[in-house]
C-alpha cells in the first residue's frame, strides 16, 4: 500500500462538505499531496451520520468510495477483541469505535500515518505501542 494514509471521519466530513471550514484546506491538501486515502466502514458511517443533512454531500462520499479514491481496511470480527480492548484502554480519552478500528488498521496494515483533525491520535499506541503520525489540516484563515 504505497504512500498509503489512514483517513479519519473530520477531513472526510470537510472534502464533502463545502460549509466546512476545512473544506479548502483538505481539498488542497489532497491536490498537493497524492495520498492513497484509506479507512475503515465505522469512520466512513460516522463521515456519513454527520453529513446526513445534506444527501448529495453522503452520496458524493460513497461515489467516491465506489470509483476507489478512497479504499476500505477489512476490520473483521475476528478483529473486535483487539478493537474493544482500545476503546476500554483509552476510556478516559476517549476512543470511539471509529478511532479504534483505524489505531488497529495502522499497526494490521502497517500504515502509520493519518489524516486527522483529532489530537488524541498523539495520544492512542498500537499493542506495539508504535505512535501513529498525524497529518493535522490547518483551517484556513
Amino acid at each position: 500500500m504505497r504512500n498509503s494514509v489512514l483517513v479519519d471521519a473530520g477531513p472526510l466530513i470537510a472534502l464533502f462538505d463545502r460549509s466546512d471550514r476545512h473544506h479548502l484546506p483538505v481539498r488542497q491538501l489532497l491536490r498537493d499531496q497524492r495520498f492513497n486515502l484509506v479507512t475503515t466502514w465505522p469512520v466512513v458511517t460516522e463521515a456519513s451520520h454527520i453529513l446526513r443533512f445534506d444527501v448529495n454531500c453522503q452520496l458524493a462520499l460513497l461515489t467516491w468510495i465506489e470509483r476507489k479514491g478512497l479504499g476500505i481496511l477489512d476490520i473483521g470480527w475476528e478483529d473486535v477483541g483487539v478493537v474493544r480492548e482500545m476503546v476500554s484502554k483509552y476510556r478516559n480519552v476517549p476512543m470511539d469505535l471509529a478511532d479504534a478500528t483505524l489505531v488497529y488498521a495502522a499497526e494490521k496494515y502497517q500504515i502509520m500515518r493519518i489524516l486527522t483533525m483529532d489530537s488524541d491520535f498523539h495520544v492512542y499506541r498500537t499493542q506495539l505501542n508504535a505512535t501513529l503520525k498525524a497529518i493535522f489540516v490547518s483551517q484556513s484563515p
